[in-house]
């Protein structure tokens, strides 16, 4: 039985149990990346710019100030946020796929390694990896 002045710890304990892998653990295949280099040419570099460095509205996907805003989340965070708003002037057009394939070239260009298996499609699968900026 644990005592209420415990159960944060608990809770603390088991999310990260849940979390227990990261983005330096190989999330996601070079082929999916190569993919995703193609879609994202295809629907999101027109506003963050073909090497990714951003816009006049749109921030940049590589780089320390992409990595610092989303380090200590998880890719199913920024999955979600890809997800349910881009493209800007179609949020929720692309498949899970595509945005699979769009989040495995953003950790490629970010040089996290690439791995055997794909990225998965799920965002509860996707909450169990964290976005961390520097290798544990």
């Amino acid at each position: 039985m644990v005592t209420r002045c415990c159960a944060p710890l608990v809770a603390v304990g088991l999310l990260l149990a849940q979390t227990s892998r990261s983005v330096w653990d190989g999330v996601y295949t070079v082929e999916q990346a190569r993919r995703g280099s193609d879609s994202y040419q295809a629907e999101c570099a027109s506003c963050h710019g073909t090497d990714l460095t951003g816009g006049d509205s749109a921030p940049p996907l590589m780089g320390g100030e992409f990595t610092s805003d989303w380090n200590g989340l998880t890719i199913g965070d920024l999955f979600e946020r890809i997800r349910t708003s881009m493209p800007a002037n179609n949020p929720g057009k692309l498949s899970r796929d595509r945005n699979a394939d769009i989040l495995a070239f953003l950790l490629s260009v970010n040089q996290f390694p690439a791995g055997k298996s794909e990225l998965e499609r799920q965002t509860e699968a996707l909450k169990q990896i964290r976005f961390e900026t520097t290798k544990p």
